[in-house]
């Protein structure tokens, strides 16, 4: 298991689900975590999240804040910043779903998961990547979909937020390579999580079959490849995107 002792990690979504798998992940191999959660409502999760950096034995903070608006994610860095000195992992997290189909489907619907998913990746990169080149080390990886790439009946406002990330995934690795940060993404297929393990059986077995290995994918099977990207293991690696879906993409 790679080691990411002394390091500072900011998982954006943190509180739950796939982000809080990945803080719990990093936390495991030795990085200080800071968990960026939306709001008041989310605020037993989070420190719940907290508690099990804690007895992972690692440290953190929480961070409230809406991440798709330019104060919320400059406040999340600065705070990070602040509190540690530095950032050396960012991991663009935060995101939410608004499906339907395009006939029916509203401009807010559009405009919301827009701003959550694709426009947060890119502030709160923007925010952290200045001291990242200054200090010339850095490590981001973007929360992707298999649906940015295979495209969803339905989520023509989520499909366009994870192929917009992808592709700012590989803009960006271009932009600072040079100053040794890479910047890669993962895109997981269907994932177990409190949203999604109570499907109907019978939906479950169709989803089944659109995915080679049989099963959905864990929350764990997302963090790792996160841990894997920002380690040393990875840092011949940039600008890639991590496919964690069982093989529905390839």
């Amino acid at each position: 298991m790679s080691q990411l002792t002394d390091q500072v990690a900011v998982v954006t979504g943190g509180s739950r689900g796939i982000g809080r798998a990945i803080g719990l992940e990093l936390a495991r191999r030795g990085a200080t975590i800071v968990v960026n959660y939306l709001n008041e409502s989310q605020l037993d999760n989070a420190n719940e999240t907290l508690t099990a950096i804690q007895a992972a034995g690692s440290n953190g903070m929480l961070v409230p804040g809406d991440v798709s608006t330019e104060d919320g994610s400059s406040n999340l860095i600065k705070a990070a910043t602040d509190a540690y000195g530095r950032i050396d992992i960012l991991v663009n997290n935060a995101g939410i779903t608004r499906d339907n189909l395009i006939m029916m489907m509203k401009p807010e619907d559009f405009d919301a998961v827009i701003n959550v998913n694709l426009r947060s990746t890119w502030l709160c990169s923007r925010a952290a990547v200045r001291s990242m080149m200054r200090k010339r080390y850095g490590r981001i990886v973007n929360i992707a979909s298999v649906s940015g790439i295979l495209g969803q009946a339905g989520q023509t406002n989520y499909s366009a937020s994870k192929a917009g990330i992808i592709g700012f995934t590989k803009a960006l690795a271009r932009e600072v390579a040079s100053r040794n940060v890479t910047v890669n993404a993962v895109a997981p297929g269907f994932v177990l999580t409190d949203l999604t393990k109570d499907l109907p059986e019978e939906l479950t077995k169709q989803l089944n079959q659109l995915i080679p290995l049989g099963r959905w994918g864990t929350v764990e099977d997302i963090a790792r490849a996160v841990a894997f990207l920002v380690s040393e293991d990875a840092a011949y690696i940039t600008g890639h995107v991590l496919n964690v879906d069982g093989g529905m993409a390839m």
